[in-house]
């Protein structure tokens, strides 16, 4: 991989994204803004929670993702009485047919993928949930006091459905802070659900092509780090979180519908999912539109409401309208 950065590179990476994007609407119809918001987990380094009913083609997104991408893509769906070793991994004994010895071989769990769908993740125990969490954070996995690396290309999807309640492990909110964005994945329009049927029952299928590989996922990683933010939109990014804190805010609707704000981690991110945001478009330098874009996917599962929110029936996403509204933009 070279790792001069040119102009012509620079621009050559950011075409294959445009038609990274093409690739996946193949198999795809609509959900532009949810693929991108993917595509940014993705060249941030992060990982993606995916909120939305049943049927809406999140696997299959994850899995022409993983196609167009070259990744090896592996789902777990998971139930009450999944274990961590179902997702980690065992050790099982094996015996050597030459010597007539057994020994104890770890064998690796699903988790040992480059793209990993975690379906329902709220239907686990927090036990189970908490093993897949740490290997989010930590990229690599613990197991009879031996360090397993997970791939250096490592990107988890998790879902959880927004509608059944019964019989769920909801995510603490230390656990959700993780996650890089929560993406909304809504309902498709009229003629794209009508596109949807009409493509899925003929003959002809969308093909996934491979646009790039791991190795040009990474080096995408690495060009992200190099986009420009200005001070200005530092400082905006800065106090939008902290405003987000109804111990210090000045703003009557964050003390009244917040119990507790954004941490400093929602800034990072913030930054990241911006400067990746901006590259999918073409520019080398993140704009106010950038931040606004991504302020809802950032915050919104880092932001703990209050009871009287959830009486007047308020959202996080209120809560980031408001901030947007309030603290002054930069220059």
């Amino acid at each position: 991989m070279n790792d001069v950065v040119t102009e012509e590179n620079v621009q050559q990476r950011i075409g294959k994204l445009a038609a990274l994007r093409d690739s996946i609407a193949e198999a795809i119809v609509g959900q532009d803004e949810v693929v991108e918001q993917l595509l940014i987990g993705l060249l941030a380094g992060g990982h993606c929670l995916l909120e939305g009913v049943p049927g809406l083609g999140k696997t299959l997104l994850v899995r022409s993702l993983g196609e167009a991408l070259n990744l090896e893509f592996r789902r777990i769906q998971f139930t009450p009485d999944l274990m961590p070793s179902d997702i980690l991994g065992t050790e099982i004994l094996e015996e050597d047919h030459g010597t007539g010895k057994r020994v104890f071989k770890f064998q690796k769990g699903p988790v040992f993928t480059s793209l990993l769908l975690a379906d329902e993740l709220n239907r686990t125990p927090p036990k189970t949930q908490a093993a897949l969490l740490e290997a989010m954070q930590e990229h690599t996995v613990s197991y009879a006091g031996i360090t397993y690396p997970l791939p250096q290309q490592f990107f988890v999807l998790a879902t959880q459905n927004p509608l059944e309640q019964a019989g769920t492990y909801p995510l603490p909110e230390a656990q959700l802070d993780r996650f890089l964005l929560h993406v909304r994945v809504d309902y498709p329009s009229e003629a794209e659900e009508r596109s949807i049927i009409a493509r899925t029952t003929g003959r002809a299928t969308g093909k996934v092509r491979e646009v790039m590989n791991g190795e040009e996922v990474i080096a995408l990683q690495q060009l992200v780090r190099e986009v420009h933010v200005s001070d200005d939109l530092m400082d905006w990014i800065t106090r939008l979180v902290r405003a987000s804190r109804p111990q210090h805010s000045e703003i009557a609707e964050v003390r009244e519908w917040v119990r507790w704000g954004a941490g400093p981690r929602a800034g990072q991110s913030l930054v990241l999912a911006a400067k990746a945001r901006a590259l999918i478009h073409g520019r080398l330098a993140v704009t106010r539109e950038d931040i606004k874009a991504l302020a809802s996917p950032v915050l919104r599962h880092r932001l703990l409401l209050s009871f009287a929110a959830e009486a007047e029936r308020r959202s996080p996403d209120d809560v980031v309208e408001v901030l947007l509204r309030a603290v002054a933009l930069p220059g």
